[in-house]
């Protein structure tokens, strides 16, 4: 394992162990509202903190982008490497008991994502990969599905929650995918549903609306397990988008058929 890689586990496993603490008694955790469906607890927070402060402790000029605190730079200033970290993916599901939720960890050197972390602690899952030597889960390699028509694919997507202005155009896709595919899966946390797609369990994916740290861990697993990614045009500004396509090769190129003329041109979030 690359010892960078190494790292970016020991902080997902320590973030892991203060959620599935508070697991326990979710109820009695206090929730507040960022904005419109989206929500943040005290447990977002504290293993944000934990992940950083593992990070840190092992690359202290290293620069950070988390969802909780924002951009931060290293000791040293500006950095060519930054921790792309979402600490509780899911947090809605969270509260409710739904377990459906992970810890997300990126490594973006030089604005290539280089290092992949997704962790699922209510299964004890450990999804990998470095750039160039495959991914992982739990230590065994994985790959993308091989079905290859669109009509017996299973596809994950998310709904627009925080843009709701795009529901419309959502909606579109939503109808013309319900009736070409075997299926849509909706569970409510993106990092997951992208690295199912790694691991064969879905053989496609879309959302829009979704910010860096949902998307770049997931995005370099997909890469390493054979799979293609891209945004609703097939470009590769995805991480800025917030729009994003991934599946096996067949998929995606189908799924870009239907999402791409459904799809305005749109700016960057």
């Amino acid at each position: 394992m690359h010892p960078m890689l190494g790292i970016a586990v020991r902080a997902a496993r320590r973030a892991a162990g203060i959620i599935s603490r508070a697991a326990r008694d979710v109820d009695l955790l206090p929730v507040t509202r960022k904005r419109h469906n989206d929500f943040v607890t005290e447990v977002d927070h504290a293993a944000e903190e934990a992940v950083i402060e593992v990070l840190h402790r092992a690359y202290p000029d290293h620069a950070i982008l988390a969802e909780e605190s924002g951009a931060t730079a290293g000791r040293s200033g500006e950095s060519e490497y930054t921790w792309i970290i979402d600490p509780l993916d899911g947090t809605t599901n969270f509260i409710h008991g739904f377990p459906q939720y992970a810890v997300s960890i990126a490594l973006r050197h030089k604005n290539i994502i280089t290092q992949a972390v997704i962790y699922d602690p209510t299964k004890n899952e450990l999804f990998t990969a470095s750039r160039g030597r495959g991914a992982y889960l739990n230590e065994r390699r994985i790959r993308v599905s091989k079905r290859v028509q669109l009509a017996v694919a299973l596809i994950g997507t998310g709904f627009p929650f925080r843009d709701l202005q795009s529901l419309d155009e959502y909606l579109a896709m939503f109808r013309e995918l319900t009736v070409r595919t075997a299926g849509l899966r909706r569970a409510g946390a993106a990092s997951l549903d992208i690295a199912y797609v790694a691991a064969g369990r879905l053989d496609g994916f879309w959302e829009m609306g979704l910010s860096s740290w949902d998307m770049a861990a997931g995005a370099l697993l997909v890469q390493e397990a054979g799979g293609l990614v891209g945004d609703f045009h097939g470009e590769a500004d995805y991480l800025d988008s917030g729009r994003i396509i991934c599946g096996n090769p067949k998929i995606f190129a189908q799924l870009l058929q239907v999402i791409g003329p459904l799809s305005a041109k749109r700016p960057p979030l």
